[in-house]
């Protein structure tokens, strides 16, 4: 299992290190796809997702409203991946059962 890594950083320094402009990072944030710190003028989020939100800006010149698009899009994808794999499993114990090789596992 993952373990997630969350940075506090502030707006100038994230804008300097991922190559975002400040108004963009505060784009984000009213989307919901940053989050404030506590302190003023600071963020919370995963290096992961800020290297995203830079890639999805610079490779692809998308704007703060495409990205959320875009991110909403994976995140509804990866749903669907793990539901698939969910269904799978179920179609092979149900097989697995009517074949009478064992009995039916409940997952």
């Amino acid at each position: 299992m993952e373990t997630l890594s969350i940075i506090t950083i502030t707006f100038h320094d994230c804008a300097t290190r991922y190559g975002l402009s400040e108004p963009d990072l505060h784009a984000f944030v009213d989307l919901g796809l940053l989050h404030p710190a506590e302190a003023p003028d600071t963020l919370r989020a995963e290096p992961d997702n800020l290297a995203r939100l830079a890639r999805l800006r610079h490779e692809l010149g998308l704007s703060a409203e495409g990205i959320d698009i875009v991110l909403a899009m994976r995140h509804r994808l990866l749903e669907l991946q793990t539901e698939l794999a969910r269904q799978r499993a179920r179609v092979a114990q149900l097989e697995y059962y009517l074949n009478k090789s064992g009995p039916l596992v409940d997952l």
